[in-house]
Order: structure tokens, then sequence, then C-alpha cells
């Protein structure tokens, strides 16, 4: 347990309405990392919350998000050269990928050439900068309206042209625990030396009215959470662990209630 407890990075949305700032604090002070995301980042300062976590050495361990573009408009990729950009100066390893919808008037594989296309544009612009696009596949209920990569696999098909340390894929137990294939593309994806970003969240059943906002607390749902863990460490991955949860009711509790209570949970499925 304390090995992995070790490892415990709190994604910011999990209390999506706590102060940023504060946020960054409580992990100082349990040696935790944090995922950040670009809005509330922007609104503390990029060169504020840089100097924050580097001041309380706190490891930023991925930024959200970069993505939306399986249209790649040069607006699209510039947008997504900025993001690159804020992860750098904060010091994280990965800015994560949501790839973006169908869209209107097109298809389901046009869609997915646009994010092969806006990934060729922008590793090595990543690459430079020593910061890894880290690619997220979606749940399937998401694919027609946020994003159209959807399996592990598919992921690690997008990130093969490219160098590892350039593109990778983000390990969301929420998101791939219903694929079949979900073992072997994490022994692939370790194989391959992508994997860049490692996030927990539960699947609780029955869904809640706004799906988006559905995942469940560490240990509430169905998800077998130390057996993921075990799977991906053994590839030989040893970065941080987040959790990462979109839930309304955690949304409206306090953020350090919520913030030792998700530690807690962590400590608890993972022992």
């Amino acid at each position: 347990m304390s090995s992995f407890l070790e490892r415990f990075s709190f994604n910011h949305a999990t209390a999506k309405f706590w102060d940023q700032s504060e946020a960054i604090e409580a992990c100082a002070r349990t040696g935790s990392g944090i995922g950040l995301w670009r809005e509330p980042v922007q609104e503390q300062g990029l060169a504020a919350t840089a100097k924050q976590v580097r001041d309380a050495g706190v490891q930023v361990t991925s930024l959200c998000r970069g993505g939306f573009f399986t249209d790649p408009t040069p607006a699209a990729i510039e947008e997504n050269k900025r993001a690159v950009d804020e992860t750098a100066e904060l010091g994280a390893p990965a800015l994560v990928l949501v790839s973006g919808p169908i869209l209107e008037g097109g298809t389901l594989d046009s869609a997915r050439e646009g994010v092969a296309e806006a990934l060729a544009a922008l590793a090595p612009y990543a690459a430079e900068r020593g910061v890894t696009l880290a690619i997220e596949p979606l749940h399937p209920m998401f694919t027609s309206d946020r994003c159209v990569v959807a399996t592990l696999g598919q992921a690690l098909d997008l990130a093969a042209p490219h160098p590892a340390e350039a593109v990778g894929v983000v390990v969301d137990t929420y998101h791939i625990w219903w694929d079949p294939n979900v073992w072997n593309d994490i022994a692939r994806a370790g194989a391959e030396g992508r994997i860049a970003s490692f996030q927990l969240a539960d699947w609780i059943t029955p869904l809640p009215a706004g799906v988006l906002t559905g995942r469940g607390q560490l240990g509430d749902g169905c998800i077998e959470m130390r057996r993921y863990a075990d799977a991906v460490d053994a590839t030989g991955f040893t970065g941080p662990i987040e959790v990462e949860l979109f839930n309304d009711d955690l949304w409206a509790r306090p953020g350090p209630e919520v913030f030792e209570e998700t530690r807690a949970a962590f400590a608890r499925v993972l022992s």
C-alpha cells in the first residue's frame, strides 16, 4: 500500500470548484502530485501556478486538456501548441488529449483521420519541448460527441507512427474497463513505452442521469482497481497514479474533505 500511496496524484477536476492554489497546498502537505486543467491554471495565471508548484515541490503529473482536433484547422493546431507550451512551463510530462467528436456532415473514419493529421502536426513540436501528447480513449458512449478514440488499441495505433516520447496514451480505468482486449493492450502500451498517464475512476451502477459526471469514488463500483494497478506496474511503469473523478455530488462538497476521502479510498483499493 505504501508504495502505491507514494504515487498518488489528485486530479483537480475531482474537486472542480476548489481553489486551485489550495489544492496545490494540500498536495504539498501530503507529498502528492496534482493533475491540472488549463482553465483554472489560466485563472490563477500560468506563471503564478508554475511558481507555486515549483516552490511547493509538487509534481504536476498532467495537464488537461488538448485535442478536439477531429477537424485539424490551423487554429486548432495553434491552440494545441499553446497547450503544449503551458504543459512545459508547468513541468508536467504529459498533455492529455481528448480527440474530439464526429463533425457535422463527417464520418467516424474522417474524424479519426483528422486526429492522425493533427498528431502529425503536433508531435515534433511537443517533442522539442519535452512534452508527451497523451491520447486518452474515452468510453464508446462518448464517441459521437466527444472522442472518436474509444479503445486503448486505437490510441496505440494512432501513436505508432511517432516516437514514444512524443506521443503516448492514457490508461484510464473508467473508459477502458469494459474492453475484452484491455489487458493485452496495457501490455502492448508498456512494451512500446507509451503509458504517459495512468488514471483511476470507478464505474457505478446505475449510471447517474448526467453520464459525463457519473464517475464513482474508488471502491464504489465494479472496476478492479488493484488488478489494473498490478497490470500497469507489470509493464515497468512506475509513474504517478492520478485519481480523476467527475461527480456532481463530490463537486458540491468542500474540497479538503473530497481530497482526504479520495486519498483514503486510493490507499484502500490498492492495499
